[in-house]
């Protein structure tokens, strides 16, 4: 019964394979552009010259530069100026709670771009595999007296290695787009981490001042 069971399974083909992996190429697509727009308007422009006002101890001009953006360096900054009354202790304290809620929200998404560059192949191959038992069986159950069986059989692999390509087809464009957003992640987590650290400096710098004095 089980046997008979997965048998007629098996038997299905690859065709199923081939409209799951496309609709998970679509979905994987649909994910790239959202993450894309969610990235461009997610980031803050003249980080190097906050870095420097902030090292300068210039918090009305970081608050002005940060006030209605969005994205983990305007977040960081805005939560650590916040913070500061509560004392550096505090201040660190934010910040890296801040980066990690951050990240989480630039993560999101990202794990299924990554899961379907290391499963869409196997996807493919299992497709393949199907596609390949099918061509046998069809072999097997042709008319012994009829021509052509080999090219029977040679037509269902090649139909079935179908498979195997979209299933890569599908795989590589979603590392590449994980790879990228990874590293745009790590870029702007540097430079949010760049901003903590000069208002950071300045206010120990400010409190080394006060207690010299």
């Amino acid at each position: 019964m089980l046997t008979q069971l997965l048998q007629g399974f098996t038997l299905l083909g690859e065709e199923w394979v081939l409209w799951l992996l496309i609709a998970l190429s679509v979905f994987s697509v649909g994910v790239m552009l959202e993450r894309l727009v969610f990235f461009l308007t997610n980031r803050l422009s003249g980080t190097e010259e906050l870095a420097q006002r902030l090292a300068e101890g210039d918090a009305d001009f970081a608050r002005q530069a940060v006030d209605g953006k969005r994205g983990i360096e305007a977040a960081v900054v805005r939560e650590a100026l916040n913070a500061t009354d509560r004392g550096p202790e505090a201040v660190e304290e934010v910040i890296a709670g801040t980066m990690a809620r951050e990240r989480l929200r630039y993560d999101a998404w990202l794990s299924v771009l990554g899961t379907l560059g290391n499963n869409a192949p196997f996807i493919g191959l299992f497709g393949t595999v199907l596609g390949i038992i099918r061509a046998f069986h069809d072999l097997a159950m042709a008319d012994p007296s009829a021509k052509g069986g080999a090219s029977v059989v040679m037509s269902g692999i090649s139909g079935a290695l179908v498979a195997t390509a979209v299933g890569l087809a599908v795989a590589i464009p979603a590392v590449v787009a994980y790879n990228f957003f990874q590293r745009w992640l790590k870029r702007l987590s540097s430079s949010a981490t760049a901003l903590s650290h000069a208002w950071q400096s300045h206010l120990k710098s400010s409190a080394e001042k006060q207690k010299a004095a």
